[in-house]
């Protein structure tokens, strides 16, 4: 007989596999500068270079991500073009109550509510810690759903601040803008460095096979892994939602909903938020690869929640 699996299981998985993920980031940097340099010179020498090139590197998304870290939720709230409300607003006296409700079921401090005036339904959240976090909200989402389906939306991006995803996706973010401006540089210092002797020749042929390493980690291996990592957040955010509310099912329909009208018309030219709503908030979209796209796909998703009913 098949096992069913419960809320607690799909967490648990979901984890698992997300930690997989995101230590496989660093291991295949690595690899590739290590593989790519050993090419054109000997083992000890390609360690050697690859040492040298991965541990600036590392210190680099360091400090970018510090600087994101003070910033980051400003700005996505910015470019939400989100506004903040009150509990004080009779308008939006209800809304924050039901955020204020869920963060209690969550064991969570409330954060704070944001409205993006947009009649599409969707929404996200943000923050460095629980203790200082953001939850905007479409007017679209609020006007849409109804009490239990709306308690549902706002349980799975409580989910996300409680699993830390906000910071997870920060550190993804803020080490591919790290990595791509130094593939730029190295490609720049491999032209224009100069000279005809043969230790220069060399050199040249060494910076040009890390830059290569760099474009392969960049453009193939980062976005598969970092969409990998943003599904799989997406399912445990999915479990932990349920498990909050106790109603796995008015999350399901909150999604059969939401996914007929996501789009958020000023995000459409912001593609790093789409990881961080809890649908594809951009325009109609061509086929793209399941190894390609933000989330899950819905109906998996459903199908998930449904299951833990």
């Amino acid at each position: 007989m098949k096992q069913i699996k419960t809320v607690y299981d799909h967490i648990r998985s979901n984890n698992i596999k997300t930690l997989l993920l995101v230590i496989s980031f660093p291991i295949i940097f690595i690899l590739l500068i290590f593989l790519f340099t050993w090419i054109v010179v000997p083992a000890d020498q390609a360690f050697s270079t690859t040492v040298g090139v991965a541990i600036p590197t590392f210190i680099a998304c360091a400090v970018w991500l510090l600087i994101s870290w003070a910033f980051g939720d400003s700005m996505m709230l910015n470019s939400a073009h989100a506004h903040e409300i009150s509990n004080e607003d009779p308008k939006n006296k209800e809304i924050f109550r039901a955020v204020e409700n869920v963060a209690l079921a969550a064991g969570l401090p409330c954060p704070r509510v944001y409205i993006i005036d947009d009649d599409s339904m969707n929404a996200f959240a943000t923050g460095r810690t629980p203790k200082d976090a953001s939850v905007a909200l479409t007017r679209g989402i609020i006007k849409k759903l109804d009490r239990l389906e709306l308690e549902g939306v706002i349980a799975h991006e409580m989910a996300h601040i409680g699993n830390r995803d906000i910071r997870l996706d920060m550190l993804l973010i803020t080490g591919v803008g790290v990595t791509v401006f130094a593939a730029d540089v190295i490609l720049r210092t491999a032209i224009y460095g100069g000279g005809n002797r043969d230790d220069n020749k060399n050199s040249a042929a060494i910076l040009l096979m890390v830059w290569l390493a760099f474009m392969v980690f960049n453009w193939i291996i980062t976005p598969i892994l970092r969409m990998a990592v943003s599904r799989n957040r997406e399912y445990a955010a999915d479990a932990t939602g349920a498990q909050i509310t106790r109603n796995p099912k008015a999350l399901a329909n909150a999604l059969r909903k939401i996914t007929t009208d996501s789009r958020v018309e000023c995000l459409d030219k912001v593609k790093s938020m789409a990881a961080v709503c809890i649908a594809y908030p951009g325009g109609p979209r061509e086929f793209i690869s399941s190894l390609m796209a933000t989330h899950p796909p819905v109906e998996e998703r459903i199908k998930r929640l449904e299951s833990m009913s």
